[in-house]
Formats: structure tokens, sequence, C-alpha cells
């Protein structure tokens, strides 16, 4: 049986109905434990919670209440036991000498114990003082985006005659070349990317996603749509005239210059908000629309009358990865010439279907809107570097290759305002 620290309050262990009256005087329980404690502790009255300590602490037949015992009726019949109090004083099954820990506080396994792979004593580091990354100086709210459609851009693969001269597919070439010239895309978006006080300090361009498009059934790379922060739209042109996949299909002139003006280049007014920011591959797989107006869209007022019922069905869509308006890309974004021009929609779609059904059901397709529709499932590749990291499952195996990279380019890879960045 259990007493709780009220004084005059006596309650059973569950399922027990065990009730405690008086006999004669009306002995309190209070008052039973203090005349009890007078007779033990030689006439010594002690406070009811010494009392209690006492008797948690006491083994069980070191401490008997013989007066206590006599006023106890029961109303169901059980069997008395000298034990009126027992429970451990932590409320749990362990004792004390049944311990993980020995009495220094020190776990008896000792060096026998599995050590945390990677772990260090912080005693032995020593205290540096971190400097921050500086923040890029292109995220000022210019946000472009680039569509790479190989077989528009390039001219050098003949489209027509090649089952008659038994060639290959060109389009298999394309993708062929496309896969070689894929690392030096990655690599020259990194460089892009990396910037400090002593490296790549002209860099007026960051490249934010490289999404290598594939063909409807998925055995070929078609493009990629490159999203760019930069202040100006000369300096993004710039930067995608050294982008080797675009150098090797629009081609160089002699003097080794890139004419990037047949590489269609948007204005990208990305919507910010949170609901319109899920997570890449939850429910389903990453993919794109591409849509553009019909040319009279903007002038009758559709796209506005319908772009509240827009948002609001990719709202509950919970679909978007990202999205947000096509604009035209001129060289201020204030221009009034900067009109819509269509739509860049990135959404979780379980296959192509489901994508199509997505896409034909927003309220912008229904109303009319769009006068072309395509939608693509894409590859998305590292241009950032950032994920380039120790691989944990196999510590022999670390890739280094950003690392190398760096080096070659003569970036100072210890370098203190980022060497946290790519490894």
């Amino acid at each position: 049986r259990c007493f709780h620290a009220n004084q005059a309050d006596v309650t059973a262990l569950p399922k027990r109905e065990t009730s405690f009256s008086s006999s004669g005087d009306d002995i309190t329980i209070n008052k039973m434990l203090t005349e009890t404690s007078k007779r033990r502790f030689g006439g010594v009255a002690l406070p009811l919670t010494a009392i209690l300590s006492i008797l948690i602490s006491s083994p069980s037949d070191a401490f008997h209440m013989p007066s206590l015992r006599n006023n106890v009726h029961h109303t169901t019949t059980t069997t008395t036991t000298t034990s009126l109090m027992s429970f451990m004083a932590d409320s749990s099954d362990y004792k004390a000498d049944k311990s993980d820990y020995g009495e220094d506080g020190k776990d008896p396994a000792g060096d026998a114990a599995a050590p945390i792979r990677g772990e260090v004593d912080m005693a032995d580091v020593p205290v540096t003082e971190e400097v921050a990354v500086p923040t890029s100086r292109n995220n000022v709210g210019n946000r472009f985006l680039a569509l790479v459609f190989d077989r528009s851009l390039c001219s050098k693969y003949d489209l027509e005659n090649w089952e008659e001269n038994g060639e290959e597919n060109p389009l298999w070439e394309m993708h062929k070349d496309r896969v070689a010239l894929t690392e030096d895309h990655v690599m020259w978006a990194r460089k892009q990317n990396l910037y400090n006080e002593t490296f790549n300090t002209d860099s007026m361009a960051d490249i934010r996603f490289s999404h290598q498009l594939l063909s409807s059934d998925l055995q070929r790379t078609i493009g990629h749509a490159m999203c760019i922060d930069s202040p100006t739209i000369d300096h993004c042109r710039e930067a995608l005239s050294r982008d080797p996949i675009i150098r090797s299909l629009v081609g160089v002139d002699d003097d080794g210059q890139c004419d990037v003006s047949s590489v269609p280049l948007y204005r990208w007014r990305q919507i910010r908000d949170h609901t319109l920011r899920m997570d890449d591959g939850r429910d389903g797989l990453p993919t794109m629309l591409l849509a553009f107006d019909r040319p009279e869209a903007m002038s009758d007022g559709l796209r506005e009358e319908v772009q509240n019922e827009h948002l609001e069905y990719l709202i509950r869509s919970e679909k978007i990865i990202a999205c947000g308006p096509l604009h035209v890309a001129t060289q201020e974004k204030s221009d009034p010439k900067s009109v819509a021009a269509g739509t860049l929609m990135i959404f979780n779609a379980k296959d192509r279907n489901d994508a199509i059904e997505f896409v034909e059901n927003d309220p912008m397709a229904v109303a009319g809107v769009y006068e072309t529709m395509t939608v693509h499932r894409y590859n998305q590749l590292d241009v950032t570097g950032k994920f380039v990291s120790e691989n944990l499952y196999y510590p022999n195996q670390n890739t280094y290759q950003m690392k190398e990279a760096m080096e070659y380019w003569g970036y100072p890879v210890d370098d203190e305002q980022t060497k946290w960045l790519n490894w």
C-alpha cells in the first residue's frame, strides 16, 4: 500500500478496496504517526515528512506501527503483512548495485566500449575565430531563366538525311556530346558561384540551378533549364557565353567569343511564399512545366483575372517545389515592356500522366491563357558544390573532386572565409 503526503487521506493501491477508520477516540493518521514516533524515538515527535522518509528508507521489518495496524479494518478479506509501505525512492525497479556506472561515475566497460567514429576530446581542440562567408552581391532580386534546347540551338547535326546516309540518329549523337560536357558544365557553374576577397572577385552571376531536361521516354537529355542571379542582363549573358555546353552548341568566333543572343532568356519572378516550396521528391518525382502565353493573354487581362485562382490551386495541391511567371528579359526589372510571357512551374508528380492531368487542370490552362505547354522530367545537377562531402559509409572513398578542381583553378582551399563550404 502506498501512503500519500496528505495527512488525513490514505489511498489504497489500484483495484484494492481498503478503507481506514478509527476506533473509539477518532485518531487521525497524522496523530497515530506522531504517537508512534514518540514511543520509537524517546518521546520526540518527528514531523510527518521525516517519518515518511524513515519509512521509505528503512527495511520492511525494522519499523512497526502496532497502533496503526490495530486501527485498520479491511472491507475485503486480505492477508495482513508486516510491510505497510514498500516502494523504491526513485520510483523505478532498478537498484544502485545494478548501475551501469561505477562508484567514480565512469562506465565500467572502460576502454572496451566502442568509440563513436570521429569523436574528439573538445578539451584538445584549440579555440579559433571563424570568419563569415561574404554574402553574394548578385542576389539583388534579378533572377533569370535560360532555356537551352540542343536541337533548336545547334545546326551541325543532320536531322533529315541521316537514315539515307546510314548514320546514327543525330539525337543520340547530341545526347552523347552533352553527356561528355556535363562535368565541365558543372565545374564551370561551381566556379561561377565561388568567390571571395582573393578569388573570382569579378563574378557577377550565380548559378542557382541547372536542371537537365529529359526526353518523354526518359532515355535522352535534350537540354537544360538554368536559373541565374545577376545584377544585370548583360552580366547574365556574359556568364552564359562561358558555359561549355552552350559554347559547343552555338559555336565560337575566331576570337573565342560566343554569341548567346539565340539562347532564350527570361526574367523569372519566383513566388517566394513558403506554401509553394515543397521538398523535391515529396510524394512524386520532380517535374517541370514550361508554359507560354497566347499573345493576347496579357492585353485582354486574362492572366490577371485568374491569377488568384491559379495560386489557390497550386497551394492546395501541395505539389509545388518552385513556380512563378516568366517575363520578357529587359535591362530594367521595372521596365513596362517586361510583361509576362509564360510560367515556370517545378512540381512533384507520380508519373507523366499525373503531371499532365495536374497542369491541364490549372485555372490558367482552363481559362486559355497558355498557347503551348510542355512537361519535362529532369535530372538535377549539383552546380553549387555544397553537396560534395565525406562518404560516411565508406570513409576510404571520400570525394575530393571539388577541392582538387579548386586547387587546379588556383582557389585558396585553406582560405578562412570558405573552407567549410565544399567539404
